[in-house]
């Protein structure tokens, strides 16, 4: 836990310094450097919250043959381990995402949102978890059928990291590019609830974007689980 705030606050000093050299002579699709620097520690701190870069657990039981027992049990797995997810995030909250923007905003002009923003935000970054639950369990449902999902994993960390807004705004990117990268999920995941919080463009059109693949996802997820559970193998006896 200390390692990984550790990591998110160096970070996030050399990612303030970057965006600070970017925008300090003059705003940049509208950042200026309050809000540069609220994109970044709000980014650092997001991160951890949402688990961007992925867990393995589950395709580690479904290789294993231990997911048998997952599915013996008297709930719906999916649903189990959103439950779970959830848990991690509200400790993350307190741990991982606070700490770094408190730092942040002590250290540099920080941004902060307008009253009516905060709930906006608070749901906000709860579809940001749904949405990257719902990428991350697609992704380790894989294993069911490819058994060994790393090659996946890696693809959705690339994936992911490069365009859900963490290592600079969208805003950034040309227009068309823009057009095709919030025709994905990824953005749901960190930019949409930072624009929600600086109040970028209307903050309802990335509400419904999150809240539109939130449900995509979730079905999806549903889907996929019910079709893995009619062709399990367990491996090793």
């Amino acid at each position: 836990m200390f390692a990984g705030l550790a990591a998110n606050v160096m970070f996030g000093l050399l990612r303030t310094a970057v965006m600070i050299a970017v925008v300090g002579a003059a705003p940049v699709a509208g950042y200026d450097v309050p809000a540069a620097v609220a994109y970044v520690w709000l980014g650092q701190g997001l991160l951890a919250f949402v688990q961007l870069w992925g867990d393995a657990r589950l395709a580690g039981r479904i290789r294993t043959g231990d997911v048998v027992v997952d599915l013996y049990r008297p709930w719906h797995l999916q649903a189990a381990l959103f439950a779970e997810d959830v848990g991690r995030a509200g400790f993350s909250l307190f741990v991982r995402l606070v700490p770094p923007v408190l730092v942040g905003a002590l250290l540099f002009p920080f941004q902060w949102p307008e009253v009516a923003a905060w709930p906006l935000f608070a749901v906000s970054a709860l579809l940001a978890l749904v949405v990257s639950f719902g990428l991350r369990f697609l992704v380790n449902a894989t294993a069911f059928w490819l058994l060994d999902s790393r090659g996946v994993e890696s693809f959705h960390v690339v994936a992911t990291s490069a365009f859900c807004g963490l290592g600079v705004p969208l805003s950034f990117f040309p227009d068309w590019a823009q057009d095709v990268l919030w025709a994905t999920p990824f953005p749901a995941i960190i930019q949409a609830p930072i624009d929600v919080y600086l109040s970028h463009d209307p903050q309802w059109t990335a509400l419904g974007h999150q809240l539109f693949w939130a449900v995509v996802l979730s079905v999806a997820g549903h889907l996929v689980l019910q079709r893995a559970v009619r062709k399990v193998v367990v491996q090793g006896g």
